[in-house]
């Protein structure tokens, strides 16, 4: 990577970075923020509203793709880089994926989280646990109908394939 392209990415990683600072300033959320940007330009900021809004799942990252998506009227961000000041948990990962915006870049590691309380490894080996043997009882019960929403879906002549 170039000089010039790196230090672009560095002053967007600032900004999530300097999000995180002020959001434990305030007291709405964790220290943890993230920037979308596009064509050079940022259409989406977020810190983590966990705290403010008592929704586990209004971290940075996943507020930050809801605002950019609802601005740019799309469920994804292709020609998009997305910028956080840690990196990212199993759930805003996941997130990411599904937005697919062409770039990821963090300055925090997970270890640098963990060692400040925010240790997400229990959720990446619960993944791989088998779900009988989960800490959190997971049970699949299976219905005559649950393949019904699927096979509508396939046969849908309108849908739009995301």
């Amino acid at each position: 990577m170039e000089e010039k392209e790196q230090e672009m990415h560095k002053k967007f990683l600032a900004e999530a970075v300097k999000l995180a600072q002020e959001n434990v300033n305030t007291g709405r959320g964790g220290p943890f923020g993230a920037v979308i940007v596009k064509n050079g330009e940022i259409v989406a900021r977020s810190s983590n509203q966990v705290l403010i809004t008592k929704d586990p799942t209004m971290h940075a990252e996943v507020a930050a793709i809801r605002e950019a998506c609802g601005k740019l009227n799309s469920f994804e961000l292709k020609d998009c880089i997305i910028y956080s000041s840690c990196e990212p948990c199993p759930m805003c990962l996941g997130a990411i994926y599904w937005a697919r915006p062409k770039a990821l870049y963090f300055a925090a590691d997970q270890h640098t989280a963990a060692k400040h309380g925010f240790d997400d490894k229990f959720i990446y080996d619960e993944i791989a646990v088998p779900k009988e043997k989960r800490k959190i009882k997971t049970v699949r019960l299976v219905l005559d109908t649950q393949e019904e929403p699927f096979k509508e879906w396939t046969a849908k002549e309108d849908k739009t394939q995301y």
